[in-house]
């Protein structure tokens, strides 16, 4: 992860739903969340988290798929860990 990619991560968890609904989803796991449960987890109308979760996405920090008529949602390790060793690199 180069320093503008660090940028955009930050940029999109310095936002506090964003950064609850990114927090629910690493505890979810690679299973990750349909958006309606993330919906009533974190109290936020559907409409305001898809907007927060698109931002995420556009970050990278975030992916989904269609289940049946559910958006599942789910944390990218991948990019997590590549800002956790971007932020300990010399």
């Amino acid at each position: 992860m180069d320093i503008q990619e660090a940028i955009i991560a930050f940029d999109a968890l310095s936002q506090e739903t964003r950064l609850g609904a990114f927090r629910l989803l690493v505890k979810a796991g690679p299973e990750g969340m349909a958006a309606g449960e993330l919906s009533e987890a974190l109290n936020t109308p559907h409409n305001t988290l898809s907007f927060h979760l698109n931002h995420l996405s556009n970050a990278g920090l975030v992916s989904s798929k269609k289940r049946g008529r559910s958006v599942i949602y789910s944390a990218r390790f991948d990019a997590m860990n590549g800002l956790i060793s971007f932020m300990v690199k010399d």
